[in-house]
């Protein structure tokens, strides 16, 4: 099945409208950026439509610069990086403070 992956663009931003509309809550919180549970999102779109920064892509559509965010919101739930695993909802879980490697390394964007 097809998951939706959120990439760079989220990253220092952290919106949360795709967190309001999301039917499942699979979206969760980290330091920089959001995540999308690859097992519990059930590929609705609806999350797509209303990110303000297009930073939201679908696992076999992320334009090539980004491919390596499949992984990042793969691996964020794993045991090397939050140990969240897979608790069925943020809402059981609520932001943590940390981030994917990848995420945490990314150049902080500058004010404007």
């Amino acid at each position: 099945m097809m998951a939706y992956v959120i990439a760079s663009g989220c990253i220092d931003i952290k919106d949360r409208a795709c967190v309001k509309c999301c039917p499942v809550d699979c979206i969760y919180e980290g330091g920089r950026t959001l995540y999308i549970h690859p097992d519990e999102c059930i590929s609705c779109g609806i999350c797509v439509s209303v990110c303000p920064t297009e930073a939201i892509h679908a696992d076999n559509e992320l334009p090539e610069a980004e491919a390596a965010f499949a992984a990042v919101n793969r691996e964020f739930f794993g045991p090397t990086v939050s140990g969240i695993g897979s608790p069925g909802g943020a809402d059981y879980v609520g932001p943590v403070a940390c981030d994917h490697p990848v995420v945490s390394a990314y150049p902080t964007a500058l004010p404007v």
